[in-house]
This record gives structure tokens, sequence and C-alpha cells, in this order.
């Protein structure tokens, strides 16, 4: 999950995927604006066909944070 995570994050910020690591906040290290954030979820929703709870994601802040949410609604579909 995490690597695909990476991949979308890539279209949303200049940065390059060897630099994102799990402890990578998105805000602070990744340059990503609120709306940034929230396209980027509906991407997600889209390619991996879960639904993303706004209340939860709202306490996310670092990438291994977002990949293990993901990962967990990921499961619950399958």
């Amino acid at each position: 999950m995490f690597e695909k995570l990476v991949e979308v994050i890539c279209n949303y910020v200049e940065v390059e995927p060897e630099n994102i690591r799990k402890e990578s906040r998105f805000m602070e290290d990744l340059g990503f604006t609120s709306f940034d954030f929230m396209s980027m979820l509906g991407e997600l929703e889209d390619e991996l066909d879960v639904e993303i709870d706004q209340q939860e994601v709202s306490d996310i802040r670092t990438v291994g944070e977002a990949a293990e949410y993901l990962a967990s609604l990921s499961k619950e579909n399958a």
C-alpha cells in the first residue's frame, strides 16, 4: 500500500519517490495543501475502490499513517 500511495503522492507534489518515507508529513515535509490532500483522497477512493471517512483522515499526518488506514479499508472490502 505504501508504494501505491507514493505513486499517487507524486501526482500532486514535486517530490522524488525515493524522498518519501513513512514518517514524511503531508503538509510540512511534502508541501501538500489541504486541497491537494483532499484531491488525492478522492483519487485513492476511485483507484482502490474504498470509501474514506473524512473524520478519520483528519487525524492523519504522515504517509505511513495514511498507508495503514488505506490498508485497513482494503481489508474491510476484501
